[in-house]
């Protein structure tokens, strides 16, 4: 699953939802090609009742079916100033991380591998929800753009479906990338 250009993300729909989870599918065929699971702990789903989820630890594992361990989690401490978002293995071993940026009207982050090295960054339209991913040299390395939702589910919900699309993806950053196009609306974007 970690190998592949694209990937439709779609956010399930839930009342009064104290975690999210994420279907990916293939944006072709709709074929479920594996799931993203948010797993904070019990303190944590008590204090989102109160404070902001954007404040608090968090932990999403993606899968590439729920019944089998996690392919990689995305993990994030208590979140104050400038966020670093771990990537993990399915060993548990980091495979990198990501930076937010502190001062920055649209919003990104940079994309580091496990050796501190940037391979990426992340900008875009919080808003418009079109964000790029770029290597070190501004080369283009992938898109995630907002996909349409349905009148009733873009009114009446926070749920978002996107496109997460990769050009020459390789094995040392298309998992990265991936795991970055769900921090955007997981961890960075929503409330």
């Amino acid at each position: 699953m970690l190998n592949r250009q694209t990937y439709f993300i779609k956010e399930r729909v839930k009342l009064l939802r104290i975690s999210d989870t994420y279907d990916i599918l293939d944006p072709e065929t709709q074929e479920h090609i594996g799931i993203a699971v948010e797993r904070p702990g019990q303190l944590t789903r008590v204090l989102r009742l109160l404070i902001s989820k954007q404040l608090l630890p968090t932990r999403i594992d993606i899968h590439d079916d729920e019944n089998n361990p996690p392919l990689l989690s995305i993990r994030r401490g208590v979140n104050l100033l400038g966020a670093k978002i771990d990537i993990l293995n399915a060993d548990g071993q980091p495979v990198g991380y990501f930076k937010s940026k502190l001062f920055t009207l649209s919003g990104g982050f940079r994309v580091y591998d496990i050796h501190d090295k940037q391979v990426a960054e992340v900008k875009g339209n919080w808003k418009g929800w079109n964000f790029k991913f770029l290597d070190t040299s501004g080369n283009q390395l992938g898109t995630v753009t907002k996909s349409w939702a349905g009148l009733s589910q873009e009114l009446f919900s926070s749920a978002d479906n996107y496109i997460i699309r990769l050009q020459n993806p390789d094995q040392g950053t298309s998992g990265l990338l991936l795991a970055a196009g769900l921090a955007i609306d997981a961890v960075y974007n929503e409330n």
